[in-house]
């Protein structure tokens, strides 16, 4: 029993000896020089996008790097590649399994199809249909599993062990950081001036490249996470001091809704990320409609991290790049996000009057509305709020708007007309 224990012991400490060893050889500059070379083979390039719209706004130069603009969509075709070239001849072999909400999924599907290897890919059940055609699209097996990223990369763990395939993580490896870490290098050349950098964070894989490259090239550069409100692991660890996984997770940020970071990225994290900001669901439906109004791109939830964090930095005449970490959004919910953003703008709203039931009644209420320049999207005609229908009906309008300021001219209008306005909760164009 005694030489057992001491068996496990020595293995235990062989193994800790052996991740040391990997620590210290990975993440250094050289490391970083060679995937940046690597990746230039598959990579488009992203050049720097300045931002008059969010400059004025802020009070800062801001840049954009649009990794959305990427062949697969994301910058996740660096990772996936590099960590490929990393493999064996055998482990190639066996083929390449990994989990993923959709971006991991796209970069190891189609880098796998450029190295001739075979890929599968488990992705939660609610991953969007247009991602999960795309991974398909690029040749890769796809098996949908569990709700969440965390229960769909469990079942991958289990596939590799029954099946012999080569797991690779979307996050909580070193290779697979060092390639994503390349967008800094690119940054830096581009911007050696660069005071902030913003990087959405899920698992923390991108962060940990980005930040630790950036630290190595320029000190004084501070690089910002940014994580949805409702999947703040990374923040919530450092808090702890070690990885800690939280309960549930509830954001529409699906490429960042990660229960628990990597473990092996958190001392990066710790040693090298200046501060960590949270930001809401309703932050990212604004930022969308601002990306596609004033950039004429589309940036998908997770990507917007950074683009919304730019309200809660409290700095000014600084240098700062938002990294747009993809931009596949389907259709369906891209027109959600568009009409709830809408309506957080005030630019779609509903009221409710009161009216006598009898001809000509709507017929005023319309022309006060054009005299307005109110826009009627849709109206909704109650009979039924009164037993006596002479004395009121409801009519529900919903309007399109220019902003708030418009929007409260309309309503005052309709009071002062007499018909009680009141606002209502707005289901937008479509209803719920």
């Amino acid at each position: 029993m005694e030489q057992t224990s001491m068996e496990q012991t020595n293995r235990d400490q062989a193994n800790r000896e052996q991740e040391t060893m990997e620590q210290e050889e990975a993440l250094t500059l050289e490391k970083f020089e060679e995937a940046s070379e690597e990746v230039q083979k598959v990579t488009l390039e992203t050049k720097l996008v300045y931002s008059e719209y969010f400059s004025a706004s802020t009070g800062n130069k801001v840049y954009f790097k649009p990794e959305n603009m990427q062949y697969t969509g994301a910058y996740k075709v660096r990772d996936a590649y590099y960590k490929i070239s990393t493999l064996t001849q055998e482990e190639r072999e066996r083929g390449l399994i990994t989990a993923s909400a959709g971006n991991h999924a796209q970069g190891v599907a189609y880098a796998a199809k450029l190295a001739g290897v075979k890929a599968v890919v488990v992705m939660p059940t609610v991953t969007p249909l247009m991602k999960i055609n795309r991974t398909r699209g690029y040749g890769a097996e796809v098996i949908l599993y569990g709700n969440v990223f965390d229960e769909a990369c469990e079942y991958a763990c289990k596939l590799a062990e029954e099946r012999g395939y080569t797991f690779v993580h979307p996050f909580d490896d070193l290779d697979v950081a060092t390639g994503q870490g390349t967008i800094a290098m690119e940054i830096i050349k581009e911007l050696p001036t660069v005071d902030y950098i913003l990087v959405p964070i899920g698992g923390g894989g991108l962060c940990t490249g980005v930040s630790t490259l950036a630290k190595l090239l320029n000190p004084k550069v501070r690089v910002i996470g940014v994580e949805p409100a409702g999947a703040n692991c990374m923040q919530e660890s450092l808090k702890a001091g070690h990885v800690i996984g939280l309960p549930e997770i509830n954001t529409i940020a699906d490429g960042t809704a990660v229960k628990r970071p990597g473990e092996k990225l958190f001392p990066y994290i710790q040693a090298n990320v200046d501060e960590i900001i949270t930001v809401e669901d309703s932050e990212l439906i604004v930022a969308f409609l601002d990306m596609v109004e004033n950039h004429k791109m589309v940036v998908e939830n997770s990507g917007l991290l950074t683009v919304a964090a730019l309200k809660h930095l409290n700095v000014k005449k600084k240098k700062i790049v938002s990294i747009l970490s993809g931009g596949n959004m389907d259709v369906i919910t891209m027109s959600s996000v568009v009409q709830h953003g809408l309506i957080q703008r005030d630019r779609i709203f509903t009221v409710s009057v009161l009216l006598p039931d009898k001809p000509g009644e709507l017929a005023k209420v319309s022309a006060l509305l054009a005299d307005q320049r109110g826009n009627m999207i849709k109206l909704e005609h109650n009979q039924f709020i009164s037993i006596n229908r002479n004395a009121a009906v409801e009519l529900r309008i919903t309007l399109e708007a220019e902003g708030t300021e418009h929007k409260n001219r309309i309503v005052q209008a309709l009071n002062d007309a007499g018909y009680k306005p009141r606002l209502v909760k707005s289901k937008g164009i479509y209803g719920d």
